[in-house]
């Protein structure tokens, strides 16, 4: 499974929304089923929401903590 973001332009304003997809083999080909739709995200949100359905999860940088680890 995998997050998908469509990007739509309305007004000169971006918007994202996000959707949960699953791969599936039938009859010997991929088919893609949306298996959620999540909804409008920002454009902060995304790389966190793809982060969490990797298969490989990436080490996230929280840009808020300082050299002391202080938050």
């Amino acid at each position: 499974m995998f997050i998908r973001i469509q990007t739509k332009v309305f007004h000169g304003k971006e918007h994202h929304y996000a959707s949960l997809v699953e791969n599936k083999r039938v009859d010997g080909r991929v088919v893609q089923t949306v298996r959620a739709h999540l909804g409008p995200v920002t454009s902060e949100q995304i790389p966190y929401l793809k982060a969490a359905y990797a298969k490989k999860k990436p080490h996230l940088v929280y840009d808020s903590i300082g050299e002391d680890g202080e938050v």
